[in-house]
């Protein structure tokens, strides 16, 4: 195991301070609070997906925050979802930073009768941090898609 020198208060609080704002993501995904999420973005943010993370292009590319909407709306065609954040970097350069985060997303959709299915997707989430007006915020979002398992799933 590593010894940690010790940090800088300013330093800790930062670090922290984005902890929630990667998993505020989540939370909002998750209790379908698109507004939520969206305010966690710069308005010139960048949110790119790459289905396939091995892709050299990615499948959709979002510019500014108002094109966030109909991505974060589309969690309302899913049942419940649960995005289960896991281990995080992050290096941080002044008022930016960089980070990736691993992410287990759960989604249940239900079909006819009593059917239901899970799809369950690995992500890792490339970030870009900005800090303004003390807050941190996503500048730009790379989700990348390591690889999904849809399956029934008991009622």
């Amino acid at each position: 195991m590593s010894s940690h020198p010790s940090i800088p208060p300013e330093e800790a609080a930062d670090r922290l301070a984005i902890r929630e704002l990667v998993d505020a993501y989540a939370h909002c995904a998750d209790r379908r609070d698109a507004g939520g999420q969206m305010a966690l973005f710069t308005e010139d943010t960048r949110f790119l997906v790459f289905m396939d993370a091995t892709a050299a292009a990615p499948t959709q590319e979002l510019h500014g925050r108002e094109a966030l909407a109909p991505v974060f709306d589309n969690l309302n065609t899913y049942r419940a979802t649960t995005h289960f954040n896991g281990q995080s970097t992050v290096s941080l350069a002044g008022e930016r930073a960089t980070g990736e985060t691993y992410c287990l997303a759960h989604h249940l959709s239900s079909g006819e009768g009593a059917e239901r299915t899970i799809m369950i997707a690995s992500i890792r989430y490339l970030d870009e941090f900005v800090k303004r007006d003390g807050a941190w915020y996503f500048a730009e979002r790379r989700l990348m898609v390591d690889w999904t398992e849809t399956r029934p799933c008991a009622p």
